[in-house]
């Protein structure tokens, strides 16, 4: 029996595979979360290089600069900048074992490295035991990890890079040509849901987002929320939009009062949608077909 037939028939071995893969893919998200930033702040600049006078140039820092990508350089202490080993990297354990501090300056590392890689395989999980084995679970968890990045880089930076919003939804537009109706399946929808729902999940938060400058002069929110509303909206289809959004405002309303309220922020102070429209967008992936379902059986009876 091959590993695939036995993860087949075996759904424990299956969701405990995806907790252990998703503690992995975790580890790699905090590079990328910490990385990709980085990077496109390095790109942006190396651009606006090219249109100051050769002077300027040579007085900015980036030039000459060692490769810095997901990958190069190794990854390393941010207080003594020493290498850290593979062994010092084996998800969660490894930060248990080494008690939260680096292994050659004894420095505190944040909690959230292992935080993430255990939010990562716990939601792994959860899809494993929701889908089951086969590839629309794969599909499953590649969106899962993609949400995972984009909420942690937007708390963190306000914002939605275009590296990753945009193959995700090239990606869920791409998977729709597999996609079926069965309403025991949720991903992937057919190619017209697909579709649909990228060119309105754009167009409508768009629309939004200019109305709401007219009214008020302000930005209520940028252009990665539309682009990541999108790409939902090729995964999901475009009847998952409407609950999708409504679930986002509401949840995203109610924290933005409870930090008003407990934590004295002004209403000046911005608060990114992003992680809403990614934890809507995962609750809707594992449990919107079957809401929307009851909701319409209800409505017809």
């Amino acid at each position: 029996m091959s590993v695939l037939e036995l993860l087949a028939v075996s759904p424990g071995l299956f969701i405990g595979t995806s907790l252990v893969l998703g503690l992995a893919i975790g580890s790699f998200l905090n590079v990328v979360i910490y990385r990709l930033p980085v990077m496109l702040e390095r790109q942006w600049r190396a651009q606006c290089e090219e249109l100051v006078d050769e002077g300027a140039v040579r007085a900015l820092p980036l030039a000459g600069a060692p490769a810095f990508n997901l990958v190069t350089p190794r990854s390393q202490c941010p207080s003594c900048h020493a290498p850290i080993a593979a062994w010092q990297n084996i998800p969660l354990l490894s930060w248990a074992i080494l008690r939260g501090r680096c292994g050659n300056c004894r420095a505190q590392i944040s909690l959230r490295y292992p935080l993430i890689e255990a939010l990562t395989g716990l939601l792994s999980a959860i899809v494993a035991w929701q889908f089951g084995s086969g590839w629309p679970a794969l599909a499953a968890l590649v969106l899962t990890w993609f949400l995972i990045a984009l909420t942690f880089i937007d708390i963190d930076h306000q914002l939605l890079p275009d590296n990753l919003t945009m193959p995700l939804t090239w990606l869920g537009l791409a998977l729709s040509l597999w996609g079926t109706q069965s309403p025991a399946i949720s991903i992937p929808v057919d190619p017209r849901s697909s579709l649909i729902g990228a060119m309105a999940g754009y167009v409508s938060l768009w629309s939004v987002y200019h109305l709401f400058r007219l009214i008020t002069g302000k930005e209520g929110m940028g252009y990665g929320d539309f682009k990541l509303f999108a790409a939902l909206g090729a995964w999901l289809g475009w009847q998952m939009l409407i609950p999708l959004i409504l679930l986002a405002s509401s949840v995203g309303a109610v924290v933005g009062i409870a930090l008003l309220t407990f934590q004295g922020r002004g209403r000046s102070t911005p608060i990114p949608f992003g992680p809403f429209l990614a934890g809507a967008g995962w609750f809707m992936l594992l449990f919107g077909r079957q809401l929307v379902g009851r909701y319409f059986s209800l409505v017809h009876t």
